[in-house]
């Protein structure tokens, strides 16, 4: 799954990645965003396309339709998210991205609970698949994180995790070109593979969403 990430770099620092003649309605802003644990129920800068524009729009973390009467999403399943009812629409016209720079996870052990950050290798922005309610400048219930089934080593800290897409990748599933099935080939083959991550364990401050501090991603002993 994925329950907190960070946003700490600036736009420009992630938009930098896309190597796109697509056209940015987005304000430049060299300032870090300076997020370092992003919560459920916080607004967060989504990228997506409109009329072969990208922009970012501020939207809610947690999907909640209007017929939906218990806690909102945040998370959908890669695998069923394109099917069921609760997705599906999103799935063909509500695909977006979460620019973000690692995420964290629990790792239970007994009654302990350590968490750990989760992170490119090269310390390469990452590219969550997203899905909401588009427009998200003028529809706002909230986005769910595409989770996919975890592999090899991180699989010891959680079965699941976000499906991060290559920037590659990233462009083709915002496009308004690509369809539900072609989303759905993206999903599985435009993923960064594990084995480009690296983890270490963090201080458990991070349970708090209060907390916003740098050192929240430094590698501690673990408990």
């Amino acid at each position: 799954m994925c329950g907190r990430f960070t946003q700490y770099q600036s736009r420009e620092a992630y938009l930098e990645a896309f190597n796109t003649t697509l056209a940015r309605d987005i304000a430049y802003d060299p300032e870090p965003l300076g997020r370092y644990n992003v919560a459920p129920g916080t607004r967060v800068l989504l990228l997506n396309e409109r009329d072969a524009t990208l922009h970012l729009d501020p939207v809610h973390w947690g999907y909640r339709p209007a017929w939906w009467h218990k806690q909102p999403l945040i998370n959908a399943k890669s695998e069923t998210a394109a099917t069921g009812k609760m997705f599906k629409p999103l799935w063909h016209s509500g695909r977006a991205i979460v620019m973000a720079d690692g995420w964290y996870e629990w790792k239970r052990d007994g009654s302990n609970k350590q968490p750990y950050f989760i992170y490119h290798q090269r310390s390469e922005p990452l590219f969550f698949a997203a899905i909401g309610k588009a427009p998200y400048d003028k529809e706002d219930e909230g986005f769910a994180i595409v989770t996919a089934a975890s592999d090899k080593g991180l699989l010891d800290i959680h079965d699941r995790r976000p499906l991060v897409l290559t920037p590659e990748a990233a462009l083709a599933w915002m496009s308004g070109k690509t369809t539900a099935e072609q989303a759905s080939g993206i999903a599985k083959e435009g993923a960064v593979p594990i084995d480009e991550f690296a983890w270490h364990p963090v201080s458990k401050a991070v349970g708090n969403i209060k907390n916003q501090r740098a050192d929240l991603i430094e590698e501690v002993e673990p408990a």
